[in-house]
């Protein structure tokens, strides 16, 4: 039985905590709210942190001999206290996982009902040390800092089962090969008392496993694996198909079916070697990108929305979604199942947390396995992005002194507890929990002492730091940091930007579009001065454009680097969760900036790149450039062409041709550029070609002589 719909809420008190949660109770006066949903969304609790009381009531035939009701809450945000006639359920803490309570006894009684849920979504008042394992719902520069997620996010619902329950089901594909594939199955199951049962696997309607196990009263978990013979292989969509197969368990309970529980998953193995990727065996140069929410009222979002977020990626020739710091609705991970997108899940960690976090943040992480563990799309577990103590909040411009020690403090100290207590816990939760994945303990972190490996790396060159040139010269220098790129980007103006109010330029509400809309305008002013711009237009066409530079050009530094290290990059970000001002090349109307179509071009599977031309070239100078081949292809390229073209200031200009083979999946040096450059100022470009049957390729660099 679905309660999705309209049920009553008022603001809790510690009468109504008293007086609220009965049969007898008169809700009439209440404001009606829409379940699933935000509380924020309704009018009377727009501006509200809560804690709000929900009330329902429904309808339910009693249970029959053999028969059990649960009340299943599929997600609260973030925790709570569940009543059923006034008869207290329980205290569920967490936002994404479901929380289940027996209320057959309770069901027996009579057949009108009432469940009463207090929601508390409390904010974090300090940042440095959070108590909320919510990730970028409550702590993200992304987000309107004043929102609050809270309410019953996902659907409430009453299912009804024999004597004994799959409370939990988790489904891994171990190993997989084109000969066979092997499947480990962790179920717990829920018995009304101590009996013995039969469970029974099968994969798409046949049979492939039966075994009897008996059960104690209470939780048990039963633990087995079963192997499939040449079994369709599930690829990310660059590699191969998506095959995808229902597994079902069903229990027995003296010879009557008590519980089923069906699960569609995808056959494959994936690892993680030095920040490369494989799958299957097969290695994949990895393009990616973090998302966000949907929405930031995530749920509000459509499963449509869900989808086109997917796909848009996939648009765009990326192999990766980076989940940041929030697990988000299952349709998006059906979406990347069905697509071939592969997925890094982060943990709904991000910064700073407070000791008294751990022990929740392992149980979830085990429950975040129960809940996407069956999903092939997903490549890896992160556990927390960037464990470092920052209390910055949208709005003016941070103490940068302040920023840069907790950051220097946070990447450098040989111990700090997020980082060295709390991500080795969750870490070895979800080593633990998914022994078939490779889990990371988190993101965004440098060499430090005493471990010099450092993870992955977030460069901002050309935003926070340095000019956006600089990448390639320090991946010349510390390799070790590229080996995996996980952010970089630059802030730009959407094209649906009415909530910015262009009208009033210059003199925009800067500090209400810093602090609920995102954006940096500290950054903006050394990087795209609003003061240099006659006309809103301008300024925002030309953020877009020095987004889009910058992401072409670090986009094409890494796929050079690749394998030699650099396993693959996620850029930041993909999509807008609200109107706002971010790094997103989709706007929160997904409307495409400069930078989506950039990230297009240089996303390709074959792309022809030179060295990045200087700003400026005097006359008479020698010019140098490093021309290459990068090919994502799975089939060599042989006998292809290439040809480059300068254009001189005054329409003349050399050219050069070359002729050779590309193998799969490879980066190759065609040739070195050499050529003396005129005399004559101006703008000058380098056209690139490749030809190879059906596969051509085509770039274009802008410089200028001085």
């Amino acid at each position: 039985m679905d309660l999705s719909g309209t049920w009553r809420a008022a603001l809790a008190d510690d009468d109504l905590r008293r007086t609220a949660v009965g049969l007898d109770f008169d809700d009439s006066g209440w404001e009606p709210i829409t379940v699933p949903g935000h509380w924020r969304s309704t009018a009377a609790f727009a501006a509200s942190d809560g804690p709000l009381i929900y009330r329902r009531r429904f309808e339910l035939d009693r249970p029959t001999d053999g028969q059990r009701c649960f009340a299943v809450l599929d997600g609260l945000f973030y925790q709570g206290d569940v009543w059923l006639d006034g008869a207290y359920l329980g205290d569920p803490e967490g936002y994404f996982a479901p929380h289940a309570y027996d209320i057959t006894e309770l069901a027996r009684l009579a057949t009108d009902h009432v469940v009463s849920v207090e929601v508390t979504c409390e904010p974090q008042r300090d940042k440095t040390a959070k108590r909320a394992v919510t990730g970028v719902f409550q702590h993200w520069d992304c987000l309107d800092p004043d929102w609050n997620p809270g309410g019953l996010w996902r659907p409430v619902r009453i299912e009804t089962t024999g004597p004994v329950r799959i409370e939990g089901l988790r489904v891994l594909c171990r190993e997989a090969s084109p000969d066979r594939a092997t499947v480990d199955v962790i179920a717990t199951l829920d018995s009304d008392a101590g009996r013995s049962v039969r469970i029974t696997t099968s994969v798409d309607g046949i049979v492939e496993r039966e075994l009897e196990h008996g059960l104690a009263q209470g939780a048990n978990t039963v633990e087995w694996s079963f192997g499939i013979d040449n079994p369709p292989l599930w690829w990310p969509w660059a590699l191969g198909p998506q095959p995808l197969v229902r597994v079902t368990v069903t229990v027995e309970a003296e010879g009557e079916p008590s519980h089923e529980r069906t699960v569609r998953t995808g056959l494959r193995q994936v690892a993680l070697d030095q920040w490369r990727l494989s799958v299957n065996g097969e290695r994949l140069f990895v393009k990616g990108a973090n998302i966000g929410p949907t929405r930031m009222a995530l749920a509000e979002a459509t499963p449509e929305e869900l989808r086109r977020d997917v796909l848009l990626a996939k648009e765009a020739g990326l192999d990766l979604i980076r989940v940041h710091a929030h697990i988000t609705r299952p349709e998006l991970y059906d979406a990347a199942d069905e697509l071939g997108m592969l997925v890094w899940q982060d943990f709904p960690l991000q910064w700073g947390y407070h000791r008294s976090i751990r022990k929740q943040a392992v149980r979830q992480a085990r429950q975040a396995v129960d809940l996407l563990g069956h999903h092939p799309s997903i490549a890896l577990w992160c556990g927390h992005n960037e464990p470092i103590a920052l209390a910055t909040e949208p709005g003016l411009a941070p103490d940068l002194k302040k920023v840069a020690a907790a950051f220097a403090v946070g990447q450098a100290a040989p111990f700090t507890w997020n980082r060295t207590v709390l991500d080795r816990s969750v870490k070895r939760a979800f080593e633990k929990a998914d022994p078939t994945r490779p889990v990371v303990p988190h993101s965004g972190v440098a060499p430090h002492l005493p471990q010099l490996d450092g993870t992955d790396s977030h460069l901002y060159f050309g935003w926070y730091h340095g000019d956006e040139r600089d990448l390639p010269a320090f991946a010349a220098a510390v390799p070790r940091m590229v080996r995996f790129v996980s952010e970089f980007g630059a802030q730009a103006v959407p094209n649906d930007a009415g909530f910015m109010e262009p009208e009033r330029w210059p003199d925009l509400d800067w500090e209400r579009l810093a602090r609920t809309h995102a954006l940096q305008k500290w950054v903006f002013d050394d990087r795209v001065p609003p003061a240099a711009f006659a006309t809103f237009d301008e300024w925002r066409v030309t953020t877009q454009g020095y987004q889009a530079l910058l992401l072409r050009h670090h986009v094409e530094t890494l796929r050079r680097l690749k394998y030699r290290p650099t396993g693959g990059f996620c850029m930041f970000s993909l999509t807008d969760a609200h109107p706002a001002v971010t790094w997103s090349v989709l706007g929160h109307d997904r409307s495409a900036k400069a930078g989506y179509h950039a990230l297009v071009e240089a996303c390709r599977p074959v792309i022809v790149v030179a060295d990045r031309l200087p700003e400026a070239v005097a006359g008479g100078s020698k010019l140098r450039l490093d021309v290459h081949v990068v090919s994502d292809l799975r089939v060599p390229l042989d006998g292809a062409v290439v040809t480059a073209r300068l254009s001189w200031p005054d329409g003349g200009g050399p050219s050069w041709r070359w002729q050779g083979d590309v193998p799969a999946d490879a980066c190759v040096k065609v040739a070195t550029l050499e050529t003396v450059v005129p005399a004559t100022p101006g703008p000058f470009h380098l056209d690139l070609d490749l030809a190879c049957g059906d596969v051509a390729a085509s770039n274009r660099y802008d410089g200028r002589l001085a």
